[in-house]
């Protein structure tokens, strides 16, 4: 039997050294097995250029898992290594697979400057130099002397980056391409060319780094046996490499599955990106999270039956993982567009309760973020968790007819005895709407398991029966 997956995004930029998220992985593994999560998503276990400070995406060794004593510590922001290997043991033991973050795009902390040959790139047109070339102290060099070259002896240096924003004589931050170099094609083309994103930016046309990045990602897969990757901002890597790497990364891991960070709102961007790299990278739905923001913050005014319209789970939903937070779009970071407390049962119902799409919850709704006073919103989660787990099975109908309600049915099917929902939710009023569940769920009591419309619901013996929500809310009805 084949149960519906769910993928949680297990970190939020908040955390703290003092949290030890790799224990809390290990002492939450049972409980996240009960509740329904079958894939979880863990934040970068590498060394970042802040040490145990750092989240992960300034990346500076990607050996370091917190192992060795660099920027300051042995342990990462999350734990050390032998931390981060158990709590990988315990979710495995709980039959949940892990999704490794990996940043490969830029390097940042590096242990020796260089003198190099570059010139000022226009912000706006990266396309545009605005000096000629000069002389600048760049921060390119990588050593790792603590860790004495064990699993590699690669030392970077300014010949395997484009470019970076920082030039140390001038004391004076721009984007410096380097000379002899020109940023990679098939990006994004925002800003003109949106190879560059900080830091040393990784040269994808060097031989030496491509090759040393297949090597580390053969040691990483083999070192923490991890089942999935999900690779940090794809929209700066040109896509030759990414369907390049990936491929060797499955013919090293069968059944290795991989998701990819491309931040763009565009459908047409996300659907040229999976097919330049023939399918090999589902991706984030963002353009559904940013219908979703702006639907919630409408007023009413949002035509809730578009909600779907130029979404990648729409487009190619066997290609998306839909989401409704994540860490860079909570409070206080820089692609903040929060959806507000109100709309979250609605949202996540749209995304766990349907057929199409790999479905990520975000940490910080289901424990919280303190240092933002976002509460934790365990219940609502856990409730919608359970009705995908048991219920959100078989044929779906919909019912996308009105500006502020829409509704759909999942009929159910044989190998979940119990499965078959209607789900139906209004960013207004609210109402009602006559629906058909289908032969399986016909002639049957319906209550509302999430408990906001207290009366029962009949439906006849030809399935028919009127659904109703409150305003601004949402009621799941299964067969009582």
């Amino acid at each position: 039997m084949k149960d519906n997956r769910i993928l949680m995004q297990y970190f939020e930029w908040y955390l703290k050294p003092e949290d030890k998220l790799w224990q809390q992985v290990s002492r939450e593994a049972k409980n996240l097995k009960e509740i329904g999560i079958t894939d979880i998503w863990l934040p970068p276990a590498y060394k970042g250029a802040g040490g145990k400070f750092d989240a992960g995406y300034s990346a500076y060794d990607l050996y370091d898992l917190g192992e060795f004593n660099q920027k300051g510590s042995i342990e990462t922001k999350y734990g050390t290594k032998e931390e981060y290997l158990q709590a990988i043991r315990d979710l495995h033991n709980n039959g949940i697979k892990v999704y490794a973050d990996i940043v490969l795009n830029h390097k940042i902390g590096a242990d020796e400057s260089e003198t190099v040959y570059a010139s000022e790139e226009e912000n706006q047109n990266r396309n545009v130099d605005t000096t000629l070339p000069k002389k600048i102290i760049a921060w390119t060099k990588y050593n790792f002397t603590a860790r004495n070259n064990k699993y590699s002896d690669f030392k970077w240096n300014y010949n395997h980056f484009n470019g970076t924003d920082w030039d140390e004589s001038g004391r004076k931050n721009a984007i410096f391409r380097f000379s002899g170099k020109h940023w990679d094609q098939n990006v994004d083309q925002e800003n003109g060319n949106y190879d560059y994103l900080m830091g040393a930016d990784v040269d994808f046309n060097n031989p030496e780094v491509v090759n040393e990045l297949d090597k580390w990602g053969k040691w990483y897969l083999d070192t923490t046996e991890v089942d999935a990757f999900r690779l940090d901002a794809v929209k700066h890597i040109k896509s030759g490499f990414m369907a390049d790497w990936i491929k060797s990364m499955k013919d090293e891991k069968e059944g290795l599955q991989c998701v990819g960070e491309y931040w763009n709102r565009n459908i047409d961007s996300l659907k040229s990106y999976i097919e330049k790299t023939n399918s090999t990278i589902p991706l984030f739905d963002v353009p559904l999270h940013y219908n979703l923001y702006e639907s919630s913050n409408s007023s009413g005014y949002y035509d809730f039956a578009r909600i779907f319209e130029n979404t990648l789970v729409k487009e190619m939903p066997s290609q998306a993982v839909t989401f409704i937070d994540n860490h860079d779009t909570e409070p206080g970071q820089a692609l903040y567009s929060w959806i507000p407390d109100w709309f979250k049962p609605l949202a996540y119902a749209l995304i766990l309760l349907r057929k199409d799409g790999l479905p990520c919850i975000f940490y910080g709704d289901y424990y919280g973020i303190p240092a933002q006073n976002v509460n934790p919103q365990k219940n609502m989660l856990e409730n919608l968790m359970k009705l995908r787990k048991d219920y959100a099975y078989g044929e779906q109908k919909d019912y996308f007819d009105h500006h502020d309600i829409i509704a759909w049915v999942r009929m159910g099917d044989e190998e979940h005895s119990n499965s078959g929902l209607v789900a139906i939710m209004s960013d207004g009023p609210g109402g009602g709407k006559m629906m058909n569940v289908g032969p399986k769920l016909a002639n049957s009591t319906f209550y509302d398991y999430t408990g906001n419309v207290k009366e029962n619901i009949y439906v006849d013996q030809d399935g028919n029966g009127i659904f109703y929500c409150n305003g601004g809310s949402v009621s799941v009805w299964v067969k009582k």
